[in-house]
Parts: structure tokens; sequence; C-alpha cells
């Protein structure tokens, strides 16, 4: 039986991830990278790296011999939506990076418009969703392992230079570009995945250390209510030199150094567990349940896999109709809303309860 053709997939924006989707395309044996599209040199430089085809804009990429199956969105949050809407339209699969908007009214206006378009797959680039540390502590969650589970604590905290302000970056200093949507959405995107919708958020700021020239947030601790009764308690900053962040303690990123610290802790009934160090605590094997019994610890096991490469494996999949999309566009609308209440709560320092939605 001979193998499907490649998928053919343009990579829209060459800037910070723009290039990790690009390398991770043009590797798999799935796809194919027909094109990087981006205005600036930086565009054309990466597509000669990658012997492959540039393109300034989505328009000159359509009326080029190059037009492609399906898109990755690696933009500025801002134009998230208007791009996936002029790919979309075009008969183009996307899978649009977080956040999947940047407001409400603009993420919905785009839901909208995909669900008017049943024949185009659209997944939204959580790919956080795929890391082994993170498929490993679904397993144990959903198994009853813990027992019931009541609590969460996370963190994300690190320090970003002057640079990662810099242009052409520049647009992270405003209020599109703070910790929340560019950070912390991950984090209630893997919250909502391993826990179920979040409810109700209270939110309070740290001091502010880069002057009046940034809009944008640069941390808080929050308090968690989930649907499910669970409650979470969050610390995120971007000014805080810490190991304590996802990308530090899974090594994810190669671009930061892996310091293997927890940044998880999931409380049950049954047991704990940390997370990525992957220890379970109970009191599994002891006569009984009770704080004078010396604790069990077991380390779970977790297998190899990058994330951004079994997320194209996923997407390909997808695109083929062999499976549905893991983080779906609701399932990324359902992120932002939590974050637009997270924001709302950091103006006063207050509770917001959470507009409803699917996962």
């Amino acid at each position: 039986m001979s193998s499907p053709p490649r998928v053919r997939i343009a990579i829209i924006g060459a800037g910070l991830i723009g290039p990790r989707h690009a390398e991770t395309t043009a590797s798999n044996p799935s796809t194919e990278l027909i094109a990087i599209v981006d205005p600036l040199q930086g565009g054309a430089d990466l597509a000669s790296q990658l012997k492959t085809s540039h393109y300034r804009s989505i328009s000159d990429l359509l009326s080029s011999p190059h037009k492609p199956d399906a898109a990755i969105i690696c933009t500025p949050n801002h134009t998230h939506v208007p791009l996936s809407k002029e790919l979309s339209s075009n008969g183009i699969h996307i899978l649009i990076e977080k956040p999947f908007s940047t407001d409400i009214p603009s993420g919905q206006s785009l839901l909208q418009h995909l669900k008017a378009r049943p024949n185009i797959k659209a997944l939204v680039g959580h790919h956080r969703r795929f890391n082994p540390y993170i498929v490993a502590a679904k397993k144990i969650i959903s198994s009853g392992t813990l027992g019931t589970i009541l609590a969460v604590n996370g963190l994300w905290t690190t320090f970003k230079p002057p640079s990662y302000f810099s242009p052409p970056a520049e647009w992270r200093r405003g209020k599109t570009g703070g910790v929340v949507l560019i950070n912390l959405i991950h984090e209630i995107d893997l919250m909502h995945y391993l826990f179920g919708p979040i409810v109700r958020v209270h939110a309070e700021k740290t001091l502010s250390q880069r002057g009046p020239d940034h809009e944008a947030e640069e941390g808080a601790a929050l308090t968690l209510r989930f649907k499910s009764g669970v409650v979470g308690t969050f610390i995120m900053a971007d000014h805080a030199p810490s190991p304590y962040n996802f990308e530090s303690g899974t090594g994810e990123n190669p671009l930061i150094p892996k310091t293997g610290m927890d940044f998880y802790r999931v409380f049950g009934t049954e047991g704990s567990l940390s997370v990525p160090d992957m220890n379970l605590w109970s009191y599994r094997r002891r006569q009984q349940k009770s704080w004078h019994e010396e604790l069990v610890k077991e380390r779970v096991t977790v297998s190899e896999g990058v994330p951004f490469e079994l997320q194209l494996e996923h997407f390909v999949r997808v695109i083929r109709g062999e499976e549905q999309a893991s983080c779906t566009p609701q399932a990324g609308l359902g992120a932002l809303l939590v974050c637009e209440a997270i924001r709302e709560a950091l103006e006063g320092n207050k509770t917001v309860e959470v507009e409803s939605f699917e996962l």
C-alpha cells in the first residue's frame, strides 16, 4: 500500500516560534515545507536556510504556484484572527499558535467563521498537551490513582531580558503582549486539559518593575475555582529569576536551560503528584492512611517525544480525518475567556466569574 501524499505546509511568520515550526515541518516525512511567509528579511533568510520558497504576504502565496494544503500561523497575537480567516477562506487548513485571538468578540467571530467551513480543519497550537510529562500526568490523574482531585498548585516564574521587548517585538510591551496571553494561556489550557473548565478567578498583581512604557502585566498571584470543585493557586511572573516554570522544568525549549524543577503539584484524596519530576506520593502498601505513617514515593515513567513533532503529526492526522483535534477552536477560545477574566481581575485585584464555555 502506497503512503498518502505529504501535506504541503506554509509557515506564516518567521519570528520567535516560526523557525521551530518550520524546522519541524521540513524534517517530518509526512509534511513538505512549501513556503515561509514574512515581510521581513528574517523570513527570506529562513526560507533560504531551509531551501523553500519565500513570500512577503499571504496574497502573494495564494497567487503563487506554491499554494499549501495547510498553514501554521506564528505571527503576533493580534494578527491571528484576520490571517486565520484569510487562509481558511481559501481552503487552507490552519494550526493557529496560541492565543486563539486577543479578545473575546474577535475569537467568537473566528469561531463562527470556522463553523461555517466544516471542511476546514483547525487546531490551536497549545503544543504542551503533547509534552510527555503532561501526557503522563493526564494518564495518572484520569486513572484515579490520586483519588478525587482536590487542588492544584502551579508556578510560571522566570526573567525576560529587555531584548525580549525590542523591535520588531515591541508589541510585547502592549496590552496583548503580557505574561497572561503569551505564557499563562498555555498553563490555563493545561489546567483545562487536566481538570476541566475554570469558572472563577481571583488575581493580585505583583509589583511592576518595567516602567510606564510597558502596558503589559508582569505577574500576579491567582486563585482558581474549577467546575468540578477542584481549587487551585498559581503564581506567574516574568521579572523574577527562577527555575520554576514549564520551559525550564521540562527542557522543552532548547533555548532555555533545563532545571528539572517542579512547576505543578496535584493533590488528591489518595496521593499527590509533582510535575515534571513525576514523584507520586501516597500511603500505598502502608497499614493505614495517616500522617503518622511514612509516605511511599514512586517515580512515574515518562516516554520520549518532542511536543512540536508530536503536535505536527497530530495535525497531519486531523487533516487526513484520522483523528479529532486535541485542542479545538472552542478550547482555544475557552482558554482566552479565562485569561480575559484574569486580566479583568488584575485591573481591580478582585474576583471574576468566567463566562460559561465548552471545551
